[in-house]
């Protein structure tokens, strides 16, 4: 498990401590509600509670006994009941995991557990969000090219790109959110689901208590289809990490160098070339989302097991659920301040605009020549020829390549156009006019 970037509230969370407290908080609730019910004596919940409260004073040494027991019965959660027995060290012992079976404690908890990691990646979009959209306002009208396949397309704005990114994390928040929900749920129904030995109701009272809401139905497990979604979420937004980190990266190659990742002072690029200022954080993120992308895929092969329950998924759970709630917690500290300091370099923007010889004004001229009557075939070919010599202009090695200047020295595109028109149409302002009112749209 990766922790030594992460925080410590979520690496809290899926500790050996956390867990057993709520192991030990769900067995009082059922005691508690079999109280209520006359199966469990109030004098010997005192007890139990008393008992309680002494391994919530310890829980290190609570998870030491536990474990001491494990080793000899191979079973973690008999070995929690005995050591938690070993503290109450009353005959009331005896209503401790009174009806109760493994996954009920188990299952239960790990939901909780779930919750509490939402709950703290929701936190991190919410401190990300704003700061993408300060540099998205930053840099609204800040011109540079865009792409398809990589090639030059026409004209957008880095705000513009910044937005979309802005956009992608808003359902970033909704899918956790969702998932969040999804996964508050647990079960204290039996060994097989039937609540053979424990009412419905003491079952409704522990989720009610742990703000999580009952299982409508289940076996001995809660079904792995809720925690595949889960994990299908956190992979999803994972990969939004990587399909900016992608973006970035390309964007601080030398040949574009539109935007870089902040270098701090002293740090290094490269053991054998001081020149280099590499994308490396940019690059750590993209790795870390397949390993999150993966563990989704182990999830979801956790969906299917034999009959009422095995133990196949449980093994695995309590490696992906740690490390990819941890990693993706780790990785919104690094994209928050990857953005916050972020470096743009507008003045490469403006030179790579220039790069395509103002060809990206292309669709433009081809739409207005349909506005004056020609078909679509005619005038793509007539701006096509006229792109195509521009480019022949280049390659040649002369400077003075220009589109605008091959369009109007065309007499059968000239010919359609009033003075002054084209230049007008052959414009960033006509590409980018309504650059405001999609922020406008997305509340920016």
């Amino acid at each position: 498990m990766i922790t030594r970037y992460s925080r410590p509230e979520m690496r809290a969370i899926w500790t050996d401590e956390n867990k057993l407290k709520i192991w030990l908080q769900i067995e009082l609730l059922a005691s508690e509600a079999l109280v209520k019910e006359g199966v469990v004596p109030a004098a010997d919940f005192a007890k139990m509670k008393h008992g309680a409260d002494l391994c919530f004073a310890d829980t290190k040494a609570l998870v030491e006994r536990q474990k001491e027991h494990e080793k000899i019965l191979n079973h973690d959660v008999i070995g929690f009941t005995t050591a938690v027995a070993e503290k109450i060290n009353d005959p009331a012992s005896r209503w401790l995991h009174f009806g109760l079976t493994s996954s009920d404690i188990g299952d239960t908890a790990f939901a909780v557990q779930m919750v509490q990691s939402a709950d703290i990646l929701i936190a991190d979009v919410k401190k990300l969000l704003p700061i993408i959209a300060r540099r998205a306002r930053e840099h609204m009208l800040t011109p540079c090219i865009g792409r398809s396949h990589g090639i030059h397309g026409e004209p957008t704005t880095f705000g513009l790109k910044l937005a979309l990114m802005y956009d992608e994390f808003g359902r970033a928040l909704e899918r956790l959110r969702r998932v969040r929900e999804v996964v508050s749920v647990g079960k204290l129904s039996g060994a097989v689901g039937t609540n053979a030995h424990l009412s419905p109701s003491v079952e409704a009272h522990v989720c009610r208590q742990l703000g999580l809401r009952p299982a409508p139905i289940a076996t001995q497990v809660i079904q792995r289809d809720l925690h595949a979604e889960y994990m299908g979420a956190l992979a999803l937004v994972a990969a939004s990490f990587e399909r900016w980190s992608v973006e970035f990266r390309h964007l601080q190659r030398t040949e574009v160098l539109e935007a870089e990742e902040p270098f701090t002072k002293g740090q290094k690029g490269s053991s054998a070339m001081p020149h280099k200022r590499n994308p490396i954080t940019w690059e750590r993120l993209t790795g870390l989302a397949r390993v999150i992308r993966g563990n989704a895929v182990a999830a979801l092969e956790n969906v299917a097991l034999w009959h009422e329950r095995d133990i196949s998924h449980s093994s695995v759970e309590r490696i992906i659920f740690p490390d990819s709630c941890t990693l993706l917690d780790y990785m919104f500290g690094l994209l928050t301040r990857l953005m916050d300091g972020l470096v743009v370099y507008p003045a490469n923007m403006q030179k790579n605009l220039g790069l395509s010889l103002g060809m990206w004004n292309s669709q433009t001229v081809l739409l207005a020549l349909i506005r004056k009557g020609l078909t679509r075939e005619a005038a793509y070919k007539l701006v096509q020829d006229a792109a195509m010599k521009t480019w022949e202009v280049k390659h040649a090695g002369r400077d003075n390549a220009d589109f605008l200047e091959v369009l109007k020295a065309d007499s059968a595109v000239a010919g359609h156009f009033k003075k002054g028109e084209l230049e007008k149409l052959c414009s960033l302002e006509f590409h980018l006019k309504e650059v405001k009112h999609r922020f406008k749209q997305l509340g920016l």
